[in-house]
């Protein structure tokens, strides 16, 4: 499991170069809060927009994840633990102010989740504080 990246993934990349072509510019693997031990893959600070890039395997996708046949009791539990966690992180985050977006790394069109995430940055930007 070494071998398994958990930052910069193909997907997190071609999202983050879209992002950027669009003229946005971000923060990359940190916590959105602090004392939170979390964090997130795409972030932006001032917009208070956490992103996610979550991993079809390690966060249970209902269309593409799989379990192991080996030690499937253990991975189960394993990846029941990363969802609850998630759901924990949304909550903080959300009850901090900050708008919580998950993408999964197989979304088609990254292309398009981009542009909705420039939409939103857009819309945080012209709401006042």
């Amino acid at each position: 499991m070494r071998a398994v990246r958990q930052r910069d993934t193909s997907s997190e990349k071609l999202l983050r170069s879209a992002l950027h072509r669009l003229g946005l510019r971000f923060r990359v693997q940190v916590a959105p809060i602090q004392g939170l031990r979390r964090t997130a893959d795409i972030v932006f600070s001032r917009e208070r927009i956490a992103i996610y890039v979550d991993g079809c395997f390690w966060h249970g996708c209902p269309t593409h994840g799989t379990m192991p046949k080996t030690n499937r009791v253990f991975w189960q539990k394993k990846i029941k633990e990363n969802r609850r966690r998630d759901a924990d992180t949304d909550t903080r985050l959300r009850s901090a102010g900050w708008e919580v977006i998950r993408v999964w790394e197989h979304a088609a069109d990254l292309a398009e989740v981009a542009g909705e995430i420039y939409e939103r940055v857009s819309v945080r930007l012209k709401t006042p504080r």
